[in-house]
Order: C-alpha cells, then sequence, then structure tokens
C-alpha cells in the first residue's frame, strides 16, 4: 500500500497549510466538542477527547479555544449543534471511500457530499456497503532517523501497541483506537519523538487504480477533504508513488 501510504503523506503536508488558514482548527475544534459531548468534558475520562486535545496542541492551538470547544460539547455555553454522520461510496475504479464528517445541517451536508461523488465519476451509497472494509486503529508515526527500531519496538509493545512497522522515513505504531494517547504518551516518555499520532481508518483490502481513473480518484478525494464538515476521508486505492506525485503537483 505505498502508494495510499504516499497520499497520506501528502494530506499531513497540506495539513501544515491548512492549520496557517486556521482550517484544521475548525475540524479539531468539531471532534473536541462531540467527544465532550459524547463522554463528558474530563480527558482523563474520556479517552477520544484526550486523543483530540493532544492533536490541538500538536499544531498549537490556544488553550482559551480547547477550553471552549469543551464546555461547548458539555454544554456550559452556547455553541453549534454538530452531530457525526458518515458516508459511505465508491470512486473511480470501484474504490471504496468512507467520509466522517461533523455538520450542523445533515441534509445540506449529504446534498454537497452527494454532489462531489457525482462531479467524479464515483456515486454514494447505502449504509454499510463498504465500512466492513475498513478497521478503525490508532497510528503513531516516528521518523526513522536516530531511533533504535527494537528499542522503540520494546517500548511500544510494553506500552499496548498491537504491531509496528517500517516505512520508507518513518515506523508506524498500530494501536486500538481508545488506547492511542495512552501508547503515545509512553512512548514520548521513553524519549522517541512523535511526528503524528491519530485515528484512522486502514482498508482490509487494497483496489489498484491506474490512468485516468487514478488522477480523477485523486480530485476526487482532495475536494471532500476540502469540503468544510468533512473530518476525515478513507480509501482503499493502491496506486504507485510516482503517479500520486505526478497528480498532486
Amino acid at each position: 500500500m505505498s502508494g495510499h501510504s504516499k497520499w497520506h503523506s501528502i494530506k499531513h503536508k497540506k495539513a501544515a497549510i491548512d492549520a496557517k488558514r486556521g482550517k484544521i482548527f475548525t475540524r479539531i475544534i468539531r471532534e473536541i466538542t462531540i467527544a465532550a459531548r459524547l463522554g463528558g468534558g474530563d480527558p482523563e475520562s474520556n479517552p477520544r477527547l484526550r486523543t483530540a486535545i493532544a492533536a490541538a496542541k500538536d499544531v498549537n492551538m490556544p488553550m482559551k479555544n480547547i477550553e471552549n470547544a469543551i464546555k461547548k460539547g458539555t454544554g456550559e455555553i452556547e455553541g453549534a449543534a454538530y452531530e457525526e454522520v458518515t458516508y459511505e461510496g465508491y470512486g473511480p475504479g470501484g474504490v471504496a471511500i468512507l467520509v466522517e464528517a461533523s455538520t450542523d445541517n445533515r441534509n445540506r451536508t449529504t446534498a454537497e457530499i452527494r454532489h462531489l461523488f457525482s462531479k467524479y465519476n464515483g456515486s454514494l451509497g447505502a449504509v454499510g456497503c463498504v465500512s466492513y472494509l475498513f478497521s478503525k486503529k490508532g497510528v503513531i508515526s516516528i521518523n526513522k532517523s536516530g531511533v533504535d527500531e527494537d528499542r522503540l519496538l520494546e517500548v511500544a509493545l510494553e506500552a499496548g501497541a498491537e504491531d509496528m512497522k517500517a516505512e520508507d522515513e518513518s515506523y508506524q505504531v498500530t494501536t486500538d483506537p481508545y488506547q492511542l494517547q495512552a501508547v503515545r504518551e509512553q512512548i514520548e516518555k521513553a524519549g522517541f519523538k512523535i511526528d503524528r499520532a491519530e485515528v484512522v481508518n486502514i482498508p482490509s483490502t487494497t483496489k489498484r487504480v491506474e490512468g485516468r481513473d487514478a488522477e480523477t480518484l485523486l480530485k476526487l478525494l482532495d475536494a471532500l477533504e476540502d469540503h468544510d464538515d468533512v473530518q476525515s476521508v478513507s480509501s482503499n486505492f493502491e496506486m504507485s508513488d510516482e503517479l500520486i506525485e505526478q497528480f498532486q503537483q
């Protein structure tokens, strides 16, 4: 799945740019608000909220913003009532796509997501049509430079991680999504610098796409990522790194 990993890396480079525009702040604030509404405002007893707060700190979000988002979620202060919506569908080449969104207007968001699928030769499907292909996991990324792989693996497993694998430039530690922050804290305590830690949807199988389908698929994924209500986009595509770099120029 090297192609998919390459796209994932490109997404994070874009996220750095988004952070400057404040867009990533909006996504994280919504996640904090929803996490606090569903599990309470105490991060010690709410793993999802703890993970969201860590993500906010990773992009240097002011503590006041974090506190206000928690208070909106718990109802201490007024704010928009966001609900979580998951969209499932197919992209060019029959690739499975899972879109997680938070919205204060489900009808508007659904219409807009449906339009994006249609615009880029995809189709929005019924609930359950592709979600069975994905498993939700916590993923922690550590740059390989100067890292003792055996020591990192030892620390990760002792902290409760499920697995670790080496990619081109980083080690990827996989965890249960609810254990992500606890594992992250133990890895950091052991002296390792973490590039990012997030909950992602990992596909059980992949589908290779090439040519025009590949180009149109990446346009669809980018358009979905850019939608204001979308929190995350997952797909089971596989394509060469060269194609991804070519189409992302």
